[in-house]
């Protein structure tokens, strides 16, 4: 997608465990320009996807988000972000185990970082969780963009058995809840 340069973008960076699952959930939203699958949160430069499933780099699979603030806010991102994921789970996903899957919001700036904190509050004390909310909130140093193989998975490959069998469903359920906020 070609972004106009008169259009005002900004970022969030989001791991809410395999990122094929959260792309593609993000890609559908009115307002979100491009999902980018990558790794943040660890400290080797230029990871690969080998290195980050080994769990000794520290990064999380995440995606990186770039949207148009004037047709989506961030906390319409945060809503769906706290949609996406258990954020119950610590370092996993479902069947998919480790400190790469874990859920984690690299805040880019200190307004991104309260509303963040505010959301986790918020959802912690509605009581919509027994178990404790360990969704990581932490500062965004750096992006490193997965494998060219990795990006728009699901669209390319959605009838790969891990696309039917858990991405699909994820999709779905996320399509029901943002069905006002979806792309035409």
């Amino acid at each position: 997608m070609t972004i106009s340069k008169d259009t005002k973008t900004e970022q969030a960076t989001f791991g809410t465990g395999c990122f094929w699952c959260t792309e593609a959930q993000f890609q559908q939203l009115e307002g979100v320009l491009t999902v980018e699958s990558g790794y943040s949160g660890g400290d080797r430069p230029n990871p690969t996807y080998e290195e980050v499933c080994s769990g000794n780099t520290g990064h999380a699979e995440v995606v990186q988000i770039t949207y148009d603030p004037s047709k989506i806010s961030f906390a319409t991102l945060l809503e769906a972000f706290w949609l996406s994921h258990d954020p119950t789970q610590l370092n996993r996903q479902g069947n998919d185990v480790g400190t790469q899957y874990r859920g984690v919001i690299f805040y880019h700036n200190e307004e991104q970082h309260k509303e963040a904190e505010f959301y986790k509050k918020k959802l912690q004390e509605s009581g919509s969780y027994s178990d404790p909310i360990v969704t990581e909130i932490a500062p965004y140093k750096a992006f490193y963009k997965a494998e060219n193989y990795h990006q728009n998975y699901y669209n390319q490959n959605g009838s790969q058995p891990y696309c039917y069998y858990v991405v699909k469903p994820k999709l779905e359920k996320f399509k029901k809840a943002f069905a006002e906020k979806l792309k035409k």
